[in-house]
């Protein structure tokens, strides 16, 4: 294929990696599918990071190469027995490909350290267990032989959650341990195992009557964008968060029970819609992440599905105190929330404007008529969900909010553009590093009152390297506050250097009153800055129940930074 100055080199990327190679193991999603920056975006690219046509040109490597198996178990070969009389044969896995596998996720460290093909803190054996009483026999052995006990879910953890760094057993849930329990229309609940995809979860749901025999169709309204490869108990155990959340709500809002196996006993919450029996042992194990035990199920609210009552909306607004207001006024104004609502400041609604070829445009010279410059405007969109009645009166307050603050109606085409890419923009992480490109997120939640220190206070460190694309939004809405999520895009590609500019970006979010995670969970990454976070009360009582539930702390060894 012919190249142009602005186009990507595709030679490398739209393949089928290699089997059993690193690229297989840290490339996004489907086997098969694959997505390049758009001409618009990757001219954005090449001239803010100040690429030549050269380097535009040159791949970092793509990871191709075959994972030998040469990574030795330190399990012994009595041990390994024992775990393959509980599980099976055919379900217990020693070779080096699997278990580095099923020992990493999808964070920029992780894609940095497979394309060198360093093999670092991988699990000593990956078994995928059958059912409850296998994982009971499994924490039982791990527990008595002192041996560390991971879980993996979807994969898509982007905050180094799935590292092995004492070895051990790493139990694979998404294999055997993805059937739906129950399901109560009554009471508006489904109960499935934690394996259970996003995909198969919604489809269910919104197949309610054919599949379950239910009188409507239901949502599960909760849509990540790794939606397609996360599990049901992986959105639970991390406190995840999906792009309808301001509606439905975040992961642990939706959870009514759940059910765990630990070290020192098997239990499962009450389904009660509330209790006045002291904390809540339910709300303790939500985003504990394998510390405390294995979830083997939940039980999540679900809710009617009106896919025919959904508005899309689309504002630009003069600037981003402009858009932010109205965004903040539509959250606490009482009529209900929309499912989505996205503020983008005024670099990211730049980015956008040029990835789909809308600068220069006839709405362009438009917006600018209006007094919707370049680099000062800002694109607020969303969507309204629910019952047919309730979605147009949210849309139409909407409306009215946004006109307030000078907003002015794009119509709903921008939004329905930008969902159509929402699952598949993943892919292109794969692309950009195969050009040497670097793109990863941080995100926090931060209150009303600290928006703008914190906005500006990373967003000035971020930019304070040279060659640097911020993109930065806000995607989930509350009436008390709202998350910043921040996207860097830089050529930097030494681990050493990403991890200390990484960093810094974290110490900037806890100096300027952010959360240390909105909704990517802790993992290894947030761990070593949980104490400063949180204090140490607060940490002293994770850590008491990180001993009761786990003694020998065989739990995600590291994992909360307990």
């Amino acid at each position: 294929m012919k190249k142009n100055k602005t186009q990507m080199p595709l030679d490398r990327i739209e393949k089928e990696p290699r089997t059993q190679s690193f690229r297989s193991v840290f490339k996004w999603g489907a086997i098969d599918k694959y997505k390049n920056p758009s001409q618009g975006f990757w001219k954005v690219i090449k001239k803010e990071l100040g690429l030549s046509d050269m380097e535009a040109q040159t791949q970092a490597d793509s990871g191709g190469d075959r994972v030998d198996n040469s990574v030795k178990s330190n399990i012994s070969s009595e041990d390994i027995l024992l775990f393959e009389q509980i599980a099976g044969k055919e379900n217990l896995f020693l070779d080096t490909y699997s278990r580095l596998k099923y020992s990493t996720g999808k964070s920029m460290e992780d894609i940095l350290n497979l394309r060198e093909h360093r093999i670092q803190e991988i699990c000593d054996l990956v078994l995928h267990p059958r059912d409850k009483e296998d994982i009971i026999k499994i924490v039982a052995l791990c527990h008595s032989k002192k041996i560390p006990l991971h879980v993996y879910g979807g994969g898509s953890s982007v905050t180094l959650g799935l590292a092995c760094p004492k070895g051990g057993v790493t139990l694979v849930m998404g294999t055997h341990m993805k059937r739906m329990v129950a399901f109560n229309e009554t009471n508006r609940t489904i109960t499935v195992e934690s394996g259970m995809m996003g995909p198969v979860f919604e489809d269910l749901l919104n197949n309610a009557p054919e599949k379950l025999n239910a009188k409507k169709q239901y949502t599960g309204g909760h849509f990540p964008q790794s939606f397609e490869f996360s599990s049901v108990g992986g959105w639970v155990v991390t406190l995840g968060s999906g792009q309808a959340s301001s509606y439905y709500g975040d992961a642990c809002d939706l959870v009514i029970s759940q059910e765990y196996v630990t070290p020192v006993g098997t239990f499962k919450t009450k389904e009660f819609p509330a209790s006045a029996t002291g904390p809540k042992v339910n709300d303790i194990m939500k985003g504990s992440e394998g510390c405390f035990g294995v979830l083997v199920s939940v039980t999540m609210k679900i809710f009617p599905f009106y896919p025919q009552s959904a508005k899309a909306f689309t504002f630009m607004f003069p600037n981003f105190e402009k858009g932010r207001d109205a965004a903040r006024h539509i959250s606490q104004a009482g009529f209900g929330m929309p499912a989505i609502l996205r503020l983008s400041d005024p670099e990211e609604t730049d980015v956008a404007m040029k990835m789909y070829g809308l600068e220069g445009s006839i709405p362009d010279r438009y917006m600018g008529f209006r007094g919707l410059k370049p680099k000062q405007r800002c694109l607020l969109m969303g969507q309204t969900d629910g019952e047919h009645r309730f979605s147009k009166n949210v849309y139409k307050q909407i409306k009215t909010i946004c006109k307030a603050n000078q907003g002015l109606s794009l119509t709903g085409y921008p939004m329905k553009k930008w969902y159509k890419g929402r699952f598949s923009d993943p892919y292109m992480r794969d692309a950009l590093n195969d050009a040497g490109v670097l793109i990863d997120t941080l995100e926090a939640s931060v209150s009303w009152d600290h928006f703008n220190d914190l906005y500006s206070a990373v967003r000035t460190y971020i930019k304070s390297y040279p060659h640097m694309i911020c993109m930065t939004h806000a995607s989930h809405f509350y009436a008390q506050g709202t998350n910043l999520y921040f996207i860097f895009i830089t050529k930097m590609q030494d681990i050493e250097t990403f991890r200390n500019f990484q960093r810094g970006i974290i110490e900037k979010i806890i100096q300027n009153h952010g959360s240390l995670s909105h909704h990517h969970g802790v993992g290894r990454l947030m761990a070593p800055m949980m104490e400063q976070h949180l204090g140490k009360e607060q940490m002293d009582v994770l850590k008491a129940l990180k001993k009761h539930f786990d003694p020998n702390y065989i739990m995600n060894p590291g994992g909360l930074g307990v």
